[in-house]
């Protein structure tokens, strides 16, 4: 086992974020180069990653998660530039909040598709190139746990991942990868913002509407705030450390204790 780092630094290791060209992949990328890593962002819209690797000084890749095909240049990419993977965020993903009559089936497998299925063989892609002893994360959404109207589909593509993360740190132990899943509340960006819904925003249709949406979701959160995409990434940070070597198969919330009392949100 590695000594422990004080400083928490990753100097040495190369983290991989998919959908790091934005929010809370973003943030974290930018955690995660300040701790040492090398680190690499993917993401579909090339002028989006470049811009955003260019802003974070580190390197930007392409790839779609709803397109497999995709997966096997990022493969390529990595070896050319890497040849390994030490930290491996799975954040890339969608969400749309609709009633159950709502939902399409288009709208269903935009989700299942980029958060389930294009998570998955992503990971299944990368995985000869992680490390012996590497970190694996997956970015899930404390979502399922709090029943919200209109996140049936979301909700339930975000427990898939919670339970693929629980059966992967099993499977995976003969190798001394650790899998853990961080699962973030109501964040200040992207689709962990608790932005309104489609029903909320015929009624939330000024800026003054806004902010009482937001103050009122604000309420529900024991630290009576939204949380910040770098405070993610600390805890994302964390988990692919030295100092988190024991920790595996865990769930680790980033909400403000909004789960606490589910029955308040």
């Amino acid at each position: 086992m590695n000594e422990f780092n004080s400083k928490n630094e990753l100097v040495n290791k190369v983290a991989l974020i998919t959908g790091g060209n934005s929010g809370i992949g973003y943030a974290t990328a930018k955690v995660l180069h300040a701790a040492g890593a090398s680190v690499i962002i993917t993401g579909r819209n090339e002028e989006s990653v470049e811009k955003a690797a260019k802003e974070l000084n580190v390197t930007g890749m392409i790839a779609d998660q709803r397109d497999l095909s995709t997966l096997d240049p990022l493969f390529d990419q990595i070896i050319i530039k890497h040849s390994k993977i030490d930290i491996l965020f799975l954040n890339a993903g969608v969400g749309t909040f609709q009633s159950i009559d709502s939902v399409t089936e288009a709208s269903f497998n935009l989700i299942m598709d980029t958060n389930v299925k294009g998570t998955f063989f992503t990971l299944q892609k990368l995985l000869p190139l992680i490390s012996n002893g590497g970190s694996i994360i997956f970015n899930a959404s404390v979502t399922p746990l709090l029943g919200i109207p209109n996140s049936s589909v979301y909700a339930g593509s975000k427990a898939a991942i919670v339970s693929m993360a629980r059966v992967l740190a099993k499977e995976l132990s003969f190798r001394s990868i650790r899998v853990n899943t961080v699962s973030p509340g109501a964040i200040k960006t992207g689709v962990h913002s608790a932005s309104p819904t489609a029903h909320q925003r015929k009624i939330v249709t000024t800026p003054q509407k806004l902010k009482a949406f937001e103050n009122a979701v604000e309420q529900r959160i024991l630290l009576g705030r939204y949380g910040l995409a770098e405070e993610v990434g600390n805890v994302v940070k964390f988990l692919a450390s030295d100092e988190a070597s024991f920790i595996n198969g865990s769930v680790i919330t980033v909400d403000g204790g909004v789960t606490v009392d589910p029955l308040g949100y």
